[in-house]
């Protein structure tokens, strides 16, 4: 008896294991795919650059609670790491202001497009360059 019950449980504990583990993978493409619902505003499935900058522009926007028209490290709230801040940083002054944000935005849009078609799909933006963009134009 003591067997049988061993056996029953392990076997219940791999059901439950092949059962949760796609509900694991998945929260990474529903952000994705959620995403792109709410950026693409010409329906089309995928982002072009003049939707990544527009809703870049109005997290910027959001983002800049001093009124001094950059945003600094507390401002960006580790969207980008101190790293990243410098290297999008041409004048050196810890800040971006939004056109050093737009243009940070673009280079990561192009990253993120690695066929060149000038769109981001739903799965570009599961790659690296496309997380980083996507911590970028979402509020």
């Amino acid at each position: 008896m003591i067997d049988r019950r061993l056996v029953m449980a392990g076997l219940s504990a791999c059901c439950l294991t092949l059962a949760i583990a796609p509900l694991l993978t998945r929260p990474a493409a529903f952000a994705a795919s959620s995403a792109m619902a709410a950026l693409d505003k010409d329906n089309d499935k995928t982002l072009d650059l003049a939707e990544a900058k527009a809703a870049a522009g109005l997290v910027f926007d959001k983002l800049e609670k001093d009124s001094d028209s950059t945003l600094d490290v507390k401002e960006l709230r580790k969207r980008l790491s101190k790293k990243e801040l410098k290297a999008a940083d041409p004048d050196n002054d810890a800040t971006l202001t939004k056109d050093e944000y737009l243009a940070l935005v673009e280079k990561l849009f192009a990253a993120a497009d690695p066929d060149k078609d000038g769109t981001v799909d739903s799965k570009e933006l599961h790659s690296k360059a496309g997380r980083a963009l996507l911590r970028l134009i979402q509020e």
